[in-house]
C-alpha cells in the first residue's frame, strides 16, 4: 500500500466547499481545548486508571495496587485527570474515591478502543 499522499495537480479553489467548512468551523478556543483534552489521553497510564475506573470507583491506594505504581505516581496522574475534568472524587471518612466524571468519557474511550481493534483486524 502507497502512503505517499497526493496534492492537488492543478491549484483550483472549491470555494462553495471550504467557505461552507470555514463558516461551521468550531473556534480555535473550542478546538485548543479539544486538542488538549486529547493529548491527556495520551498517557498509557492515564489510559489505565480511565479504564480500571469504568469498572468501579477506587481510591489512590487500589488503583497504585493495581498498576502497581507508587501513590505519589497516581496522585500525579489523578490530579491531570481532575484538572481536565475527565475524574471526579468524594470523600468517605479519611478515605478519597475516584470515579469517572460522566458517561462521555466512556464513550470517547470506548470510541478510540473500537477504532484500534479495528486496525488490528485488517
Amino acid at each position: 500500500m502507497n502512503d505517499t499522499i497526493k496534492g492537488c495537480e492543478s491549484c483550483f479553489i472549491h470555494e462553495d466547499v471550504v467557505g461552507k467548512i470555514k463558516n461551521e468551523m468550531p473556534e480555535d478556543e473550542k478546538l485548543y481545548d479539544l486538542a488538549e483534552l486529547f493529548k491527556v489521553f495520551g498517557d498509557t497510564t492515564r489510559i489505565k486508571i480511565i479504564y480500571a475506573l469504568f469498572q468501579e470507583e477506587m481510591c489512590v491506594c487500589d488503583i497504585a495496587d493495581l498498576l502497581n505504581m507508587t501513590q505519589s505516581a497516581i496522585s500525579h496522574q489523578l490530579r491531570v485527570l481532575k484538572q481536565a475534568r475527565l475524574v471526579k472524587f468524594r470523600k468517605e471518612g479519611k478515605v478519597v474515591y475516584y470515579s469517572l466524571d460522566d458517561n462521555h468519557i466512556n464513550q470517547i474511550f470506548n470510541c478510540g478502543l473500537c477504532h484500534i481493534e479495528e486496525t488490528y483486524s485488517r
